[in-house]
């Protein structure tokens, strides 16, 4: 029988809850064993650290799958934004939410089919002439190389190349049409992307106030007024970044519109429509894209007018740049140029062309939503000359919101 001092380490060691436990016989020839007691939130903390390392691989997985429907969602969103103000107008005026959503949405569609339509036929047009002209455009061209390169060019050359390239884009043709099954797939998916992202933004516009309460519910009343406050300053800012946009363009059309008839310049009203939309609505290039086919078609018949609605494209962005944009987008967004060109490379470079697009309405929302909460204040002279600096009140205390969306109170 072992003594009652043997058993007295273990029981100690039960009491202080110690993981080990050294077991000792008499015999001095045997070692000392050492037995090591799993704490017992170990097996949990493996458990838990292997669930969340799951948890976050199948979210990303989730996320890499389901990223065609989450952009899809975000442009229908951000679509809606941009369309709420009208819908908002025609229900005040005691249309339903559902009639006055589908009545701007026919209007949209009635401008982009017009836009459209106008750029085919200027695109059949030129075609057409660029066709009919070639033989005496060729001419020009060999005259006008030899005249200023020193050079004796011929037509036989010119055809002997133009048989060259000839061959190259048939044979790009053949390779293409290989590829046409994957391209059919691509337009299919296009087409029901496209497909998804008007039904989504019809849900989200005629149900916005729904949508709404149904996200608000399940907030409590200071959180409510937060989601709501953000709520209405996207909608202010993308539905004002929208129509200034489209005022911007409509300047723009008509003022090219004028000059192209002036310098008699054909297709003017496809061409301005081109300008005012392209250079508004694409941003960064979209100035550059705009200015470039005009440029080209006036070249078609006449350097000296290329040249003409050149300095006129140059000069009208100076004065859109300088004195109609500040003056349009200063109530409705309020940014600095540095800013929207850096926002629209992060969204690029984030999203592709759908970040460069959305970039600017998602910065003036986020930095309007961010300046509701920041107290500014005059800056002192350090001359001392200036008067006391003065606290200006957040956009939060001078943003209006509509009666409908305001939160229940405390």
């Amino acid at each position: 029988m072992p003594d009652e001092s043997d058993g007295a380490p273990g029981e100690a060691a039960e009491k202080n809850d110690t993981p080990a436990r050294i077991d000792a016989s008499g015999d001095d020839d045997t070692p000392l064993r050492l037995t090591v007691a799993i704490p017992p939130w170990l097996p949990r903390a493996y458990l838990l650290a292997a669930a969340t390392v799951a948890g976050i691989v199948v979210t990303f997985w989730s996320l890499q799958k389901l990223q065609g429907l989450l952009t899809v969602l975000v442009v229908s969103l951000f679509l809606a934004f941009a369309i709420e103000p009208a819908v908002n107008k025609l229900a005040a005026r005691g249309w339903r939410r559902g009639p006055a959503t589908g009545a701007v949405f026919l209007v949209v569609l009635a401008a982009v089919v017009g836009f459209t339509w106008a750029m085919g036929d200027l695109v059949i047009d030129q075609v057409t002439a660029l066709v009919k002209n070639a033989p005496h455009n060729a001419e020009d061209l060999v005259a006008w190389i030899n005249r200023t390169f020193h050079t004796e060019l011929s037509g036989t050359d010119i055809t002997e190349r133009a048989s060259q390239l000839s061959s190259r884009l048939e044979s790009w043709l053949v390779g293409l049409a290989g590829d046409v099954w994957g391209i059919g797939t691509t337009a299919i998916g296009v087409l029901f992307q496209a497909l998804g992202v008007l039904l989504f933004t019809y849900y989200f516009a005629a149900d916005g106030p729904r949508f709404r309460n149904a996200v608000c519910s399940v907030l409590p009343p200071k959180r409510q007024r937060h989601v709501l406050r953000a709520w209405d300053i996207a909608v202010e800012k993308t539905g004002g970044y929208l129509y200034s946009r489209a005022l911007l363009a409509l300047c723009s059309t008509i003022a090219h519109f004028v000059a192209m008839r002036i310098l008699d310049i054909p297709s003017a009203i496809a061409l301005a429509l081109w300008v005012g939309v392209v250079s508004q609505f694409i941003p960064t290039v979209g100035t550059y894209l705009a200015g470039a086919l005009p440029v080209l078609v006036a070249l078609s018949h006449s350097p000296r007018t290329a040249l003409w609605i050149l300095g006129f494209i140059v000069i009208y962005q100076q004065f859109e740049n300088y004195v109609l944009q500040p003056r349009i987008t200063a109530t409705t967004l309020d940014m600095h140029p540095a800013v929207a060109f850096g926002a629209v490379l992060a969204g690029a470079a984030l999203f592709g062309a759908t970040g460069a697009l959305l970039a600017i309405p998602v910065t003036a929302s986020a930095q309007a939503f961010i300046g509701a909460y920041i107290r500014r204040y005059e800056v002192e002279s350090p001359t001392g000359t200036e008067p006391a600096p003065r606290e200006r009140k957040p956009l939060a205390e001078r943003f209006r919101r509509d009666k409908s969306t305001t939160p229940p109170s405390e």
